[in-house]
Order: C-alpha cells, then structure tokens, then sequence
C-alpha cells in the first residue's frame, strides 16, 4: 500500500491528468507530471512536471525513479520505453495493457480470443487487400486505422462501392481493422477499478450519446432494464480481471437491437464518460484511480442523485467568426443554476472540437436532468 504523502507520476499532462491531480491531492499525496508539451492542464496543478520526450529514457527514467507508482492519463503513449523501464518503478495498470488498448487490431484480437463478445471484424496490413476485407465484412461497415484512434479520428464508413474506393484510398499504406456496422438501441459505458489485491467494483452504468463521433451527454443512470446493467458490469469486471488490471478501465459497449453486449473499446485510463461522478458519485472516478493504483481500499460508487447528466463543453461554445474567437460563452448559465456545476480544464486556446470542459446537472429524475442540460448547454451559446 502506498500511503498519503507519497508520490505518484502520471505520465501524460492533459485534463484527465488534472483531474486526477486534484483528487490525489486531496488524499494528502504528491503527483508529479510528464508530459512532452510544456503547456499543459495537468502539470499547472501539479507539485512537479518534466517536459520531456517520451522516448527520452535518461529523463523518463528520472521521473520513473521519482515516483512511488506511475500511472497514465492517456493510453496514446509509446511502450517500448516503459518495457525497457520496467525493473526500475511501478506502472498502474502494466505496459503490455496499455499495448492492447492503443490499437485496434491488439485490442479486438484479445477480445476474440479472450471470448469477449465484440463486432466481427478483419485485419489488414499495410499494403493489404483492403476492398476484399470490406467485401468480406460486407456493407455497411467501418474501417478504422488500427493504430491512435480517438473520437471519431482515423475511421470512415463504408456503405458502398464509392465508399469502399474512397476508403482504399484514405487508408492506403496503412494498417487497419473493418468492422461491421451494428445496429444498436444505445452506446453504454462502464468504468471498473481493481486493485493489487483483486478488489474490484464497477461504476453505475453510463449512457451516452455521441455527436460527430464526440461524447455529447452521458446520462445516469442508463435508461436500460436492471438485467442489462448487471450483465455490462459483470461483463466489464471479467474483462479487468482477465487483463490482471491494476488501476482503472473503461469499456465501451454497444447494445444492439436484440439487446446483445458487444465491446467497442477499452482505456486503461479514467474516461470521458465517467466525469459525471465527479458530482454525481460518492467516489469519484479520479479519486478511485488513486485508490486503485495506491493500493487503498477502493470507494463506494453509489449515485448520490437519483439522475445525473455529464455534457462535453467543446470549443465550438466560445463566439466565433469564421476561424477567428470572438468570445467566451456565457457562463452564468450554468453558473447560476444551483444544481449545475461546471469544470473547465484550464486549457488557454478553444478551437473547435477541442475538449475545453463540462458540466453536469443532477435531478430527481432522468428526463428532468437531460431537458435541463440540453437547456443549459443551447444557453452557453446565447
């Protein structure tokens, strides 16, 4: 057990960072960062931050040595480096997890041979026969980059041979994974901790909706039957006890029309769609990653309100005029709403599809939050 006053690296400077940052802290313990860009959300509210390549193994084994536990806030990081680091400091969750997860290809091929229900899909190497992958899945079908992917990045959907052609082109000398479109009734996602000791508990089951392949709302609790949530949870607990998961995970689920689970992502990480509980859950996901990778007993992850909404703040809410900002949003809206609360990261910048912040509401009922929060979030704009 690491205990307060220690000192916990995370590697990766950006919100997610932050956010844990601030729980840590108040858990009593030191967080330092490293992070390749010098302007970063995470390292401004942190005790100490190297600016560094991650390549960079002279300074990347300093920070390492630093720490008493490393953990990431991203799972876009090179692995190598921490492979050849490992007898010198302790990664939460291990190197070989973040592996699986940062590619599509390693991660849907564990899934298939861990017997983990997921979409069918087909590999293809780079300077592969794409169109026969795409005609093998069939129409309509997604083709995705298999390596770095995140909201909506690296992916095309493929309907029809014109598609398919554009598809060969965008992709062309590229490694990339086809998968078959799913007809689903909703997107769900579940964030599960476990600690060394196998202690695990999954948060309440979270909705979301997407915008342009970006988490708009996440909205607790999902509005699917109690037999539903008990299977996306269980489901999400075999997948981190399978992986030897230290730390925190965050599944991604379809559920299709004939009400199927089918894993469509994993993050080693805390997640988008789990930031509702920073004000909507006895235990926040941040504050359980600590929990988790320190080696303390993991929170209650009861909802704290009987409904609460989580709603992406994006760039596109400041005042613009073609590329130029023009303003800030009008934040009194949510402001001055008592059962609102809002969470900037800190970045200096918007742009747009740029993650800037969120906000949640809590309410005595589902419909209630998600009328407010669309309310509030058409208002940012006014």
């Amino acid at each position: 057990m690491i205990l307060p006053g220690k000192t916990l690296g995370v590697l990766g400077g950006g919100q997610l960072g932050r956010m844990f940052a601030h729980a840590a802290e108040c858990l009593g313990y030191r967080v330092h960062i490293y992070e390749p860009s010098s302007d970063s959300p995470a390292a401004e509210v942190s005790a100490h931050a190297v600016h560094a390549p991650y390549a960079d193994l002279v300074s990347l084994e300093d920070f390492v040595r630093g720490c008493d536990v490393v953990t990431y806030e991203f799972e876009n990081i090179p692995v190598e480096p921490l492979r050849q680091l490992e007898s010198a400091a302790v990664f939460h969750p291990g190197w070989r997890i973040l592996e699986i997860a940062q590619n599509r290809l390693r991660e849907k091929t564990w899934l298939r041979e861990n017997a983990i229900p997921h979409v069918r899909f087909a590999a293809c190497d780079a300077g592969g026969d794409l169109a026969a992958d795409i005609r093998r899945i069939g129409f309509p079908c997604v083709v995705k980059t298999a390596d770095f992917g995140y909201d909506g990045k690296g992916q095309l959907k493929v309907v029809d041979e014109a598609a398919l052609e554009q598809a060969v082109a965008a992709f062309q000398g590229q490694r990339a994974v086809v998968e078959q479109w799913v007809g689903f009734k909703c997107e769900l996602s579940v964030i599960v901790a476990r600690s060394s000791a196998g202690e695990t508990r999954s948060f309440p089951v979270a909705e979301n909706i997407h915008t342009r392949h970006i988490l708009d709302f996440s909205i607790l609790p999902a509005r699917i039957s109690p037999e539903v949530e008990s299977r996306a949870r269980a489901l999400a607990e075999a997948i981190a006890a399978r992986l030897g998961l230290v730390g925190l995970l965050a599944v991604e689920l379809f559920l299709t029309d004939s009400d199927e689970l089918l894993v469509n992502e994993m993050a080693p990480r805390p997640h988008n769609s789990g930031h509702w509980s920073l004000d909507g859950c006895v235990t926040s996901q941040f504050e359980q990653h600590v929990r988790a990778v320190a080696g303390l007993p993991l929170g209650a992850v009861g909802l704290t309100s009987p409904a609460v909404v989580m709603v992406n703040i994006l760039g596109d809410s400041w005042k613009w005029s073609g590329d130029r900002c023009l303003g800030e949003p009008n934040w009194s809206a949510i402001l001055g709403t008592p059962c609102a609360h809002l969470h900037l990261y800190g970045k200096k910048e918007p742009r747009l599809g740029r993650k800037m912040g969120h906000f949640t509401v809590t309410a005595g009922d589902v419909g209630t939050a998600l009328d407010l929060a669309r309310r509030l979030k058409s208002a940012l704009q006014a």
